[in-house]
């Protein structure tokens, strides 16, 4: 093997397979439709705690997909020994959020997207999807449903607690109940009638009421 035998290597011949003005552009477009799908994210972000390097991590994923999809789509050789590379890669973090599946596949999607020259459906995709999710994500219940956590001393206080509030409620059910001796602990799921929670003042105050904790709930988490 000569000097320019090493030259004319399929190793050196795949620099130029793809041209450097299309890296620029899908990169700078990934970049782009990334940090929309991050804003997004953002806007609707509904968890316990909003993790910033879960939203980073949307961004770098639309880019890195863009440039993995730019290597497959140039040479059918690599594309096969990629498809064995990633098949076993293992990812063990665990999604805690639903609607958070979605913002990774549409980070992966666009990435593909781009990847392939479709632009326009690109954009116009993502458009579409941040405004549906910006709509949808972020509608309230038009009732806010709350949990009550009530400790009582015996079943007086019990049906008193109750009965308080149901009157304070369009729907209380009771969700757990707990008895030990000497204690009665009670989960219930309120619907109240309107937005004021003096009530639970008096709910504290009443005969045989230990405590009274009054928490919102959206059914994934209380607080």
């Amino acid at each position: 093997m000569t000097f320019q035998d090493i030259f004319k290597s399929s190793f050196l011949e795949n620099v130029t397979s793809v041209s450097i003005p299309d890296m620029l552009l899908s990169l700078l477009l990934a970049f782009a439709l990334g940090l929309f799908i991050l804003v997004i994210y953002k806007r609707t972000f509904a968890g316990v705690m909003y993790s910033s390097g879960f939203a980073v991590t949307l961004l770098a994923l639309t880019m890195i997909t863009t440039v993995v999809m730019l290597a497959v789509t140039s040479n059918v050789v690599l594309s096969l020994g990629m498809v064995g590379a990633l098949s076993i890669v293992r990812f063990r973090t665990a999604i805690k959020e639903p609607l958070d599946i979605a913002f990774l596949f549409w980070s992966i999607a666009v990435g593909i997207i781009l990847a392939a020259g479709m632009i326009p459906l690109a954009i116009l995709g993502s458009l579409f999807i941040g405004i549906i999710l910006v709509v949808f994500a972020n509608r309230k219940p038009h009732v806010r449903p709350y949990i009550a956590c009530v400790q009582c001393a015996d079943q007086a206080g019990e049906q008193a607690a109750v009965a308080l509030l149901k009157d304070h409620a369009q729907r209380c059910t009771v969700k757990s109940k707990t008895v030990q001796a000497g204690n009665i602990e009670l989960n219930l799921e309120v619907r109240l009638k309107n937005e004021d929670t003096s009530f639970v003042n008096a709910l504290a105050a009443l005969p045989g009421v230990r405590s009274a904790v009054l928490v919102s709930y959206n059914g994934d988490y209380m607080g």
